[in-house]
């Protein structure tokens, strides 16, 4: 077994990666903005990217379940290797939390998901005032909870670089791809 991730897994890391980054850049940016076409608009293009995240997270387990990732190093001690699997599903389902919210609050705020102007996405709640704010915070909690596991997991990627001199952020950059 390779212990390299797939070109593919790779390219589905780091896509998630930069969308992720700017969705959180991008959503506490226009958090404050005055209400405004411009703001409107920055919502509208949040709400597509959190669309196309979510789709990707889903393509990216369907690869994740297909495709086993490279085996962690065995000196790693077990407690280390039971906290990077944590670690992983904590991305993961708040991967899949996060848009999931966003798409709730929007419609609890009255506000449908049109993907890129042309596809609309069905509201999944009745338009609810107080539960759009509840919602808005259960995102918002969602997003910190977010920062903190990713910062926890490129902490995780520079220790093991860094300290550990180990390959395990070197079999996720995009050199020594692996076919696939």
């Amino acid at each position: 077994m390779s212990t390299h991730y797939t070109r593919t897994a790779k390219g589905l890391h780091w896509a998630m990666a930069i969308l992720l980054i700017g969705l959180l850049a991008l959503g506490f940016y226009m958090h404050d903005l005055p209400l405004s076409p411009e703001k409107l608009q920055l919502y509208s293009w949040h709400k597509w990217a959190g669309v196309t995240a979510f789709l990707l997270v889903l393509v990216r387990l369907a690869w994740r379940v297909a495709h086993r990732p490279p085996a962690l190093p065995a000196s790693m001690p077990k407690l280390m290797q039971l906290a990077a699997h944590a670690g992983h599903l904590a991305l993961y389902l708040l991967m899949l939390a996060m848009p999931l919210s966003g798409w709730l609050m929007s419609s609890a705020k009255g506000f449908q998901t049109v993907w890129f102007g042309i596809l609309p996405i069905p509201d999944l709640l009745e338009k609810n005032k107080e539960l759009g704010a509840q919602l808005a915070e259960v995102h918002a909690a969602l997003a910190i909870l977010f920062i903190l596991t990713l910062l926890a997991h490129i902490g995780a990627a520079l220790k093991h670089h860094f300290i550990d001199k180990d390959d395990i952020l070197t079999r996720m950059l995009p050199r020594h791809a692996k076919e696939n």
